[in-house]
């Protein structure tokens, strides 16, 4: 099995006065695994369903291999489906439903047995065939629906949220197998979720979706290291958003504050970005829970921000603290810290200082334009 490339051109998609989808292009190699991630409403489903061919594109293109298939039929398309909901036939066996797609193309019937009983086998269910779905767990239904996606050899795979009905320990196993699968057979797979560490685990790139459009699309390392925008920022990993104030260029490198007379100097670059940076811009920081860390208060020397512990959670391989800045409203910060760290001792109403990492702070304007390079 090989994968084809994916190109989508300017694909919109509106139904009357609303837009799902406006002007979206992308480009997915072939044998790559992306994912399309996103909040509810952000257009990521109409967007794979316009590739699927279940929904028609208002404008735009779109191309598997080198054949335009916008207006061809799904069952023309030669990409496989895995729905949430498994779409299995109930009236038929596990081994019947697998063959369908392939009594559909018409392939003799040798090989079709020959193709069941080793698509079966690549789930892990040669011993199921005889079975009905309503027989089978949630996690098996939806390995029989992988493998009927599967059964005729497609060089795209698109995947609709396949694994948001299942519980988190079977939904976690399910990932791993599926990428693993995926590296194995080769092919191309474009898969919707609204789960940013589903995305993480599986995916090659990411492609985040917001109001019918890609927010940013990269590898799941650089949209976490990098976000472009404080919805990205937020919608991948955990973030922590600070409203500062940009007080100028020190020796250091640029200054803000954070509240009163506490200020921090950040070590990343303004260049490249059309925000004009002057004394008294507000801005908005943005701040990893694992890139701050805590030590007992008049320990954290002069680039220290006193604060205040609001609560402390103990979650076996780390720690998470909930810590007030003094002198300042808002949310108190969410700091994650290993748990064999002398913070595990810090309880509810201890002083304390908070040491930032410095490369770490993401600044963008108070409007959500990126003022970090």
């Amino acid at each position: 099995m090989k994968g084809e490339r994916v190109a989508v051109r300017n694909i919109a998609k509106r139904y009357g006065s609303v837009t799902a989808v406006e002007d979206v292009s992308l480009d997915v190699k072939a044998g790559e695994f992306l994912s399309l991630l996103g909040p509810s409403g952000s257009g990521k489903t109409t967007l794979l369903m316009m590739i699927a061919g279940f929904e028609l594109p208002s404008a735009g293109l779109i191309e598997v291999g080198a054949t335009d298939v916008t207006h061809v039929a799904p069952n023309k398309r030669n990409v496989g489906m895995v729905f949430q909901k498994y779409a299995l036939f109930p009236h038929m066996s596990v081994r019947d439903n697998v063959a369908f797609p392939l009594r559909m193309r018409k392939i003799d019937r040798a090989q079709i047995e020959r193709r069941v009983l080793e698509a079966l086998a690549m789930v892990q269910l040669d011993a199921y065939g005889s079975r009905a779905p309503t027989q089978l767990s949630g996690g098996q239904q939806q390995r029989v629906a992988l493998a009927r996606a599967l059964v005729f050899e497609p060089p795209v795979l698109l995947m609709d949220e396949p694994l948001g009905a299942l519980d988190k320990k079977l939904r976690e196993q399910l990932q791993i197998e599926i990428k693993s699968l995926q590296q194995r057979l080769g092919v191309t797979v474009i898969y919707v979720t609204h789960d940013q560490e589903e995305a993480l685990t599986m995916s090659d790139r990411i492609a985040v979706m917001d109001k019918g459009q890609i927010a940013q699309i990269g590898s799941p390392a650089s949209l976490y290291s990098e976000p472009a925008s404080p919805f990205v920022a937020e919608f991948i990993g955990k973030m922590n958003f600070l409203p500062v104030e940009y007080l100028g260029s020190a020796t250091s490198g640029p200054q803000i504050r954070v509240s009163g007379t506490s200020t921090l100097s950040v070590t990343r670059s303004f260049n490249g970005h059309a925000l004009e940076l002057s004394p008294g811009l507000s801005l908005l920081a943005a701040i990893r829970p694992e890139n701050i860390s805590l030590t007992a208060h008049g320990f954290g020397g002069p680039d220290a921000i006193a604060g205040t512990i609001d609560t402390s959670i103990y979650l076996g391989t780390h720690q998470i603290f909930l810590v007030n800045i003094d002198g300042r409203s808002g949310p108190p910060l969410h700091i994650q810290a290993p748990a064999n760290r002398n913070q595990s001792t810090f309880a509810r109403g201890d002083a304390v200082d908070i040491l930032f990492q410095a490369d770490a702070i993401h600044l963008f304007a108070s409007n959500g334009a990126m003022a970090n390079e």
